[in-house]
């Protein structure tokens, strides 16, 4: 690739990726409810919402596939950067700088508006990409050989770290930390069971050793701090594949085949995994998750590569490109102005319309067609937030 060519199917795959996150799915999840004997609808609403504990659901792809393209712009930015003279100190104390703007901020979204003192918790996917950002922008620049070493043994550490991590015991007191025994899941299985694995030990013994309004017993969800070690492996996944994107010599049409036997791989593996070593669990980012997710985030990179880059269709996905510029903008923006912004459009005639038996739709359109029109704005600005 020309050191100054930008690849817009990047820019068009990570748009796509955050105007879903910010559509809130758009509100089908709400509408199904009032369908509760509608297989579609239930169908429809299981795609927009994350899977309980154990699965996939479409939805569940979004913090992977954000955290994939991470990865991607890691070489590229590099690259970038050597050729402004920067050298290995300079690089990593722009990464390092990065990390911490990332996990502060991730504090900031995470403390609500209703809560007394800062909220110290790790879960958001800004929090998960700035603690590893740092590993993984020394990693990226070692080279790709590197990077694959570092995913399988990353991975494989954490599920022997799961693995052999006691299961709760006769008498056990489920509902000391927040579970129930309908949590634990059978067999050597039980291993990576909602709120009685190792990383959520690993958090009630970490998050109440910094300031709390209340001591921590369990996320509601499931999710840990220490995602962000196996997911990790998922950000040296996309920068293994910026790194082949940035320098091979081979046809678009040739990138696009390896791309897509290497989700097939992926997929493979996540699956069969899955079925015999640890349950492909999201919430806790298991192995199985990390390999089966980043194939389906492969095939859909893929598709917006060919699109973009070999069916040359830069007018279709320039919407997406809008958004893809500014990722970092429509998340922040997403994460503290939506409900604000909900109010203004009623308040200013939406009302009625977000009272229709479509409103949930309505509503979450109106939204999100705001914050397009913030990104657009900005990109007619050459105004780009980057940290």
């Amino acid at each position: 690739m020309p050191p100054n060519q930008r690849l817009v199917s990047l820019d068009a795959f990570r748009g796509f990726i955050m105007l879903l996150m910010a559509s809130s799915g758009l509100g089908l999840a709400k509408m199904a409810q009032t369908q509760p004997d509608s297989w579609w609808w239930q169908q429809i609403s299981y795609q927009v919402s994350h899977a309980p504990w154990q699965g996939c659901a479409f939805w569940d792809l979004i913090q992977p596939s954000f955290m994939f393209m991470v990865g991607i712009a890691v070489p590229l930015s590099v690259r970038r950067r050597k050729e402004q003279g920067q050298g290995f100190f300079g690089l990593t104390w722009h990464a390092l700088t990065r990390a911490v703007i990332l996990v502060l901020l991730a504090v900031l979204l995470s403390t609500g508006s209703k809560d007394a003192q800062t909220n110290w918790s790790f879960p958001n996917v800004l929090a998960q990409i700035g603690l590893g950002y740092i590993f993984l922008s020394i990693l990226a620049r070692l080279g790709w050989e590197y990077c694959a070493a570092a995913a399988v043994f990353i991975l494989g550490a954490y599920w022997i770290w799961f693995f052999q991590y006691p299961l709760p015991g006769a008498g056990f007191d489920f509902a000391a930390i927040g579970a129930s025994d309908k949590d634990l899941l059978p067999g050597f299985f039980g291993h990576w069971s909602k709120g009685l694995n190792a990383a959520a030990d690993f958090d009630r013994w970490f998050l109440n050793r910094l300031p709390q309004a209340q001591p921590f017993i369990v996320n509601a969800g499931g999710y840990t701090t220490l995602n962000f070690v196996p997911s990790l492996a998922t950000m040296l996944g996309g920068a293994i594949t910026g790194n082949f994107l940035l320098t091979s010599t081979r046809s678009p049409g040739q990138k696009c085949g390896r791309l897509l036997a290497a989700a097939a791989v992926c997929l493979l593996l996540g699956t069969v995994i899955g079925i015999v070593g640890c349950p492909i669990v999201k919430r806790i980012w298991t192995p199985s998750w990390a390999l089966f997710s980043g194939g389906w985030v492969l095939i859909m990179l893929t598709f917006f590569y060919w699109l973009v880059e070999i069916a040359g269709q830069r007018r279709l996905v320039f919407p997406l490109v809008v958004v893809g510029m500014n990722s970092i903008f429509i998340y922040v923006m997403h994460s503290l102005a939506a409900g604000w912004i909900r109010d203004q459009l009623a308040k200013h005639g939406m009302a009625s319309f977000f009272a229709l038996p479509w409103g949930p739709v309505i509503e979450k359109a109106s939204v999100l067609a705001v914050l397009w029109l913030l990104c657009f704005w900005l990109y007619r600005q050459r105004a780009f937030l980057r940290l």
